[in-house]
């Protein structure tokens, strides 16, 4: 193999409980926000697609993880999804919810796919979100409580544990981008927001730690490197702000026990810290992770901002950067996003330099394109710029797993084709292609090449 792994490691997909299970009446589970959402604020969601009928995951279970098995994976991150276990987000256990965990998991081990559960995926039950959500501190020991039960119903057989999947994007989308509910722009706000989620982490990792569980407890990173256009001096200043704002906020807070000085010094000089005690400080340093997931989709471009802000309108990290559109980059013209293979490298290298060499996993990294059925053969979809996108990613993540950095596995988002918020089924991700119409689901000429690469642990 021109681009060999190692023979233990992590294959698989990525997925999370409102982007696949999807609803069906009297099953127990609760509202929250997207369910709240995506009906009453339907006109955000692409073709007014909610969340009642995603990719059907909780009805299919065992043939999709079949299906899964039958491509060669030997891991499968998921969610649980907190409001089917608690509809309220709290008080009464939904056994319906319990049962459906219980079977999911025992499913996976029998069919040889080691699950790794992650505990919250942008899904506030709308009883907490209704008394603030993350805003409120109160909801930090919901979650914890929360976590707690999680850990003791399926802790003897769950051996990889996350507690957030992106936890800069419920603060960032949802209260200051105006993207996810409840659509709040207000910066200050959204800064209590994270930090109180970067509290609720460190509590469920105190848990897990008092439990004496033997397995180990990470969380999953939103990471986007930052490129300058020109090594100029403003240029440079321009990127280590995103930097510094949209990746050192959350991971120096994981990583390395507390937030960057500079950092401070800036939400200070405008006012926008929000409220850290000496308490919450203790608690962050105290706490360390076993395991990193990193979701990679592209880079960001920055230069320096070509006018000054507008000093009545809203704090924003925009204030200090503008968005570069580098000449000739490459495109996913279906989202809009620039294509950057070797931003997984880079990322590889900054957690081998800057965060300690920290054990990780690609936890997600894909290609979303609009109207895949324009590229289907004999019911099959031809997915070529699939196997491509991997082939790229994943040989610059080999060249960096070379040079020494610790990475364990790779995740592609997704399985099946799922309802992706806001975009709902615009995009399609999945190794198996989903027939909204129909629930048929079918493997992608991407799974059939995935499964070759999984048994020969490379490809040429």
């Amino acid at each position: 193999m021109t681009t060999e792994f190692p023979k233990n490691f992590f294959w698989g997909a990525a997925s999370s409980a409102t982007q696949s299970e999807g609803r069906e009446p009297h099953d127990g589970k609760g509202e929250n926000i997207w369910d709240y959402s995506s009906k009453e604020f339907n006109f955000r969601f692409y073709d007014g697609v909610t969340t009642e009928h995603t990719s059907y995951f909780y009805q299919d279970y065992k043939e999709d993880i079949q299906r899964m098995k039958e491509i060669g994976f030997n891991s499968f991150r998921t969610s649980i999804s907190w409001s089917r276990l608690f509809p309220d987000g709290v008080g009464e256990l939904n056994q319906k919810g319990v049962d459906f965990y219980n079977q999911m998991i025992d499913e996976l081990l029998a069919q040889g796919i080691e699950p790794f559960i992650n505990l919250y995926h942008f899904d506030m039950p709308i009883k907490l979100q209704e008394i603030g959500g993350f805003e409120n501190r109160e909801v930090i020991q919901a979650y914890a409580d929360y976590a707690r039960t999680c850990f003791e119903l399926f802790g003897d057989r769950v051996n990889y544990w996350f507690t957030f999947n992106e936890p800069m994007i419920p603060a960032e989308a949802g209260y200051l981008h105006d993207r996810h509910y409840p659509y709040v722009v207000d910066f200050k706000r959204a800064a209590a927001v994270l930090h109180h989620i970067v509290l609720a982490h460190c509590e469920a990792v105190k848990i897990y730690r008092e439990m004496k569980l033997s397995g180990k407890i990470g969380i999953i990173m939103d990471v986007i490197p930052v490129y300058p256009r020109s090594q100029h001096p403003a240029d440079l200043e321009a990127a280590e702000m995103a930097d510094l704002f949209y990746t050192k906020s959350i991971n120096d807070a994981i990583l390395k026990g507390k937030y960057p000085d500079k950092l401070k010094s800036v939400l200070l000089e405008y006012d926008q810290l929000p409220e850290v005690t000496t308490t919450d400080t203790a608690l962050i340093a105290s706490t360390k992770i076993d395991l990193l997931g990193i979701n990679y989709y592209r880079p960001r471009r920055v230069k320096a901002k070509e006018c000054l802000p507008n000093p009545q309108g809203v704090f924003s990290p925009e204030w200090f950067f503008d968005n570069y559109e580098m000449p000739g980059r490459r495109m996913n013209t279906s989202r809009g996003i620039e294509i950057y293979p070797k931003g997984i490298y880079d990322i590889a290298k900054k957690i081998q330099n800057e965060y300690g060499n920290i054990d990780w996993f690609v936890s997600e990294n894909g290609i979303g394109i609009q109207e895949e059925e324009q590229f289907m053969e004999n019911g099959i979809v031809q997915d070529d710029y699939r196997i491509d996108f991997l082939k790229e990613h994943l040989t610059y993540l080999n060249l960096a797993m070379k040079e020494g950095a610790n990475c364990l596995g790779y995740h592609m988002w997704t399985f099946v084709d799922c309802w992706s918020w806001g975009n709902a089924y615009k995009n399609r991700y999945g190794f198996y292609r989903l027939d909204t119409e129909t629930g048929e689901k079918t493997c992608k000429k991407s799974g059939h090449w995935f499964k070759k690469l999984t048994e020969n642990h490379g490809f040429e």
